[in-house]
């Protein structure tokens, strides 16, 4: 599984519950997907990637994620890096490759060879 900068926490990002912006409209449809009504609903909601760790460990996929170091929009810590952190801890499969000096977009490499290479060793062809 190839992501970047990836929501991993929907506590953080839309809705704004950690140290990053709250996006209203963004968080308004993710009330309107789950049919929820309030804030206490989201933080209560606990369907994020973030936590499924074991879930996810246990279908032994393997997973590249690219991060934006400076990401403001999809913080880092609330979201990839604890990912990763939880899911070595699980003993699961994640390579992450930082781009530093980098926010939420441009999105990929100026040359995606990393990322085509990943996607070619764990595609069976």
């Amino acid at each position: 599984m190839y992501a970047h900068n990836p929501v991993l926490d929907l506590s953080s990002w839309p809705a704004g519950f950690g140290k990053g912006q709250r996006y209203a409209p963004e968080t308004e449809k993710l009330k309107n997907h789950y049919g929820l009504t309030s804030d206490q609903q989201i933080k209560d909601l606990h369907d994020s990637p973030i936590d499924k760790i074991v879930e996810i460990v246990k279908g032994h996929y393997a997973m590249l994620h690219l991060l934006a170091d400076d990401d403001k929009v999809v913080l880092p810590d609330e979201n990839t890096l604890l990912f990763e952190q939880k899911i070595k801890a699980a003993r699961g499969n994640i390579i992450v490759i930082h781009k530093p000096g980098f926010g939420h977009h441009p999105h990929s490499f100026p040359n995606p060879k990393p990322i085509v290479d990943f996607i070619l060793a764990h595609t069976k062809i």
